[in-house]
């Protein structure tokens, strides 16, 4: 599995995001990182690595600003993306799992319907008779 790289910091620098301004610098780094690498497993050691903080106190400032914690904003954030994938592509399911970054169907399958209420399949034939 590819590892995000070594100087996360000047990586997280040069990426935009859409990030509310007032928010503390290094949740907003975290966010962008987990935006770049979304297709790549992100663990908590990582995402603290990249902001000097310890697992716990990124978990504490990060649940402050967002009201959710750092691993469960990033599974949002990939089934956001994986939404957005069904909706304007005709990539199988298996592929957009892959694409963000979920390795377990089972789990993709069942982290969209809570978030959607439908399976990915179920979703896509929705929004395709919508049109």
């Amino acid at each position: 599995m590819n590892s995000p790289p070594q100087n996360l910091m000047l990586t997280v620098e040069r990426i935009c995001g859409s990030v509310p301004a007032g928010m503390d610098r290094r949740v907003q780094s975290v966010i962008k990182l987990m935006e770049a690498y979304l297709d790549r497993p992100l663990s908590m050691n990582d995402l603290a690595r990249s902001v000097n903080l310890s697992t716990w106190r990124l978990c504490h400032i990060f649940k402050t600003e967002t009201r959710r914690r750092p691993l469960q904003y990033l599974r949002t954030l990939r089934m956001q993306h994986a939404k957005r994938l069904l909706e304007t592509t005709f990539l199988s399911v298996k592929q957009i799992m892959i694409e963000v970054g979920v390795r377990d169907e089972s789990h993709f399958v069942r982290d969209f319907k809570t978030i959607y209420g439908l399976s990915p399949t179920k979703y896509r034939q929705s929004s395709l008779s919508i049109f």
